[in-house]
């Protein structure tokens, strides 16, 4: 068997196929979570903080700041002032508290339809185990 038939075999079982479709669903699904946090959620936030839209410039500056160095997180940054920069912090959190929940809701779901289905009818007996149990059940009395 060559290096390609070995590879196109291993590549065509089922999981490495469903691993494949499940981080290609995964990227597009982390991307509609990362657009309703930061389209949906994290503006209503921002309202009801204060109207502040732009979470990743909120921080405490932490040390001192040099004469003429702007109040930005970029600046403060350039200038090696250190500052506590909790605003992304937050965005990232929510992101993930909602994907959390989801996956959460997906996998319960999923543990929902697989113990819906019936199970399998059990197999019938082979011939041979029922003849050595006979023999056995003989040889007891």
């Amino acid at each position: 068997m060559t290096l390609l038939q070995e590879f196109k075999a291993f590549a065509m079982r089922g999981n490495v196929v469903d691993l494949a479709v499940g981080v290609i669903v995964g990227g597009a699904f982390g991307k509609i979570v990362d657009s309703v946090v930061g389209d949906l959620i994290m503006p209503i936030i921002a309202w009801i903080m204060g109207g502040k839209l732009d979470f990743s410039g909120m921080f405490l500056v932490l040390g001192n700041v040099p004469p003429g160095t702007a109040m930005t997180l970029d600046a403060l940054r350039k200038a090696q002032v250190p500052v506590f920069a909790y605003g992304s912090f937050i965005t990232i959190l929510v992101n993930f508290i909602i994907l959390a929940f989801i996956i959460f809701v997906m996998v319960k779901q999923l543990i929902r339809l697989k113990r819906a289905e019936p199970p399998a009818p059990p197999a019938p007996t082979p011939e041979e185990v029922l003849l050595l149990r006979e023999i056995r059940d003989s040889l007891k009395k």
